[in-house]
């Protein structure tokens, strides 16, 4: 039997998810995995410099083989590592993603579940679409492309997109094989205040400190 995959979970976060809990849920279903993690590595903006220069901190500290990002409002299901893991060895993956269940902040489900229309859609690196930064992914891959904010304004295929989706559309540009394994393995909570990775939106827009 192969040896389970060494995996660290990279978790950017704020003060604001500090202060109300959400990091604490994060990191709780880290420690509730069915394939334990080998290690958490996260990353506090107190800065105010947005998701991406927060996740690629996050990103830096990783030392084992693979990484899989969870934001700090969200949380994975108990099954959400060891899914992904099975995911990456059978398909010999290098990037691999599940779905969502979109979840209120009570943890009650949310009607739509599915606002992109997504699920169970593979991925086409000839047409790449809006996957999840909620992955699973080789971390030489994951630190040879890194996170950068994209240009104001830019658009791939007709829609905006954040250091995420760049960051996707790079892995696939460099080679990546991407997987979508079509089950629904992590919460996305929808809050009223995401702030879609942006610096000074929603529940991250804090004062810079003087």
């Amino acid at each position: 039997m192969p040896s389970p995959l060494e995996i660290t979970v990279a978790i950017p976060a704020h003060p604001a998810r500090v202060a109300n809990g959400m990091l604490d849920r994060a990191v709780a279903s880290v420690k509730n995995q069915l394939l334990p993690a080998a290690d958490i590595s996260i990353a506090i903006d107190e800065d105010v410099d947005g998701a991406a220069v927060t996740r690629q901190r996050a990103l830096d500290a990783v030392k084992t083989e693979w990484v899989a990002f969870l934001d700090s409002d969200d949380w994975f299901y108990p099954e959400h590592l060891r899914v992904l893991a099975a995911g990456a060895r059978i398909f010999k993956a290098d990037y691999i993603f599940s779905y969502f269940m979109v979840h209120f902040p009570d943890g009650k489900p949310w009607p739509a579940n599915d606002p992109l229309g997504h699920f169970g859609r593979q991925f086409n690196p000839a047409k790449p679409h809006q996957t999840t930064i909620t992955h699973l992914v080789r971390t030489e891959l994951a630190k040879s492309i890194g996170f950068r904010e994209p240009p104001e304004g830019a658009l791939i295929n007709g829609e905006r997109y954040g250091e995420d989706f760049q960051y996707t559309v790079e892995c696939a540009r460099a080679g990546a094989k991407i997987v979508h394994v079509p089950r629904r393995t992590w919460a996305w909570c929808h809050h009223g205040a995401n702030s879609s990775g942006q610096p000074g939106r929603g529940d991250a827009a804090a004062r810079r400190r003087p």
